[in-house]
């Protein structure tokens, strides 16, 4: 029987909701809420396994070095192996994990769900950058500034029009933790080549929406591109996990679902 949460050495945790299968691992972005992090998993059937990277949420903060794909690729493979999931969705940072841990191991997962791709395998776009730049510089203002800037940051991740409630200064809390991590994936792109995801036979949806600086269109297309047979999804919104979660949740149900 699958237990209900786990630890890993690194300091992640993972938890478990729902029951049966398919068993599928969800993991977030970088400086996402508890909250945020659960909404890709919401509706999914079966067992939806949250994993929770170091300096997020309730796990402990992130060890030296731990801010590289590469180690939080070794994360997603251990909470996988540990739970048993056949299926794996990523946003963001947890994308970039989810991608790795693939190129390193193709055959590990059924079905793969990538929302919001930051990078792949070449430098940063420049609009993707210079909006990690200013938002580590952000981070790195708050202790001076109470936050103000870094507030004002988050703010602007989202259309004028959506209420994100708590959500707001939740996140930015969450980011305050984070600065080295800001820092340190700034110029890292998730692989040396993206040919490594050739090899790569999960059916594969690749998500993103308009607009977003941090998560160009460009490089969810190439991330659909370099896995065989993979589906591409634009959603028209800045923001598409506050402003499409119906269309999102269908999205991810029908595929994993499947």
């Amino acid at each position: 029987m699958l237990p209900a949460e786990g630890e890993l050495p690194s300091g992640a945790r993972w938890r478990a909701h729902g029951k049966g299968d398919p068993i599928t691992l969800v993991t977030h972005g970088l400086g996402a809420t508890p909250g945020e992090a659960r909404i890709p998993a919401s509706g999914l059937p079966g067992t939806r396994v949250v994993l929770t990277f170091a300096g997020h949420g309730e796990a402990a903060d992130a060890p030296a070095g731990y801010w590289d794909h590469g180690v939080l690729a070794e994360d997603v493979l251990a909470a996988a192996d540990a739970t048993g999931a056949t299926r794996a969705v990523g946003v963001s940072l947890g994308t970039g994990a989810v991608t790795r841990a693939v190129a390193s191991r193709p055959d590990r997962f059924e079905r793969l769900a990538l929302l919001l791709p930051a990078v792949l395998d070449g430098a940063r776009e420049v609009s993707s950058a210079w909006a990690l730049e200013r938002l580590a510089e952000a981070v790195d203002a708050a202790e001076a500034d109470g936050g103000a800037a870094l507030r004002e940051r988050v703010a602007g991740e989202f259309p004028p029009d959506v209420d994100v409630g708590e959500h707001l200064e939740l996140r930015v809390a969450a980011l305050r933790r984070l600065g080295p991590a800001l820092h340190s994936l700034a110029d890292r792109p998730v692989l040396r080549d993206a040919a490594a995801l050739r090899a790569v036979r999960a059916h594969a949806l690749v998500i993103t929406g308009t607009d977003d600086p941090l998560h160009p269109v460009p490089v969810a297309r190439e991330t659909a591109a370099a896995i065989p047979g993979a589906r591409l999804e634009v959603l028209p919104s800045v923001a598409p996990m506050f402003t499409h979660r119906p269309e999102l949740r269908a999205l991810l149900g029908a595929f994993l679902g499947s």
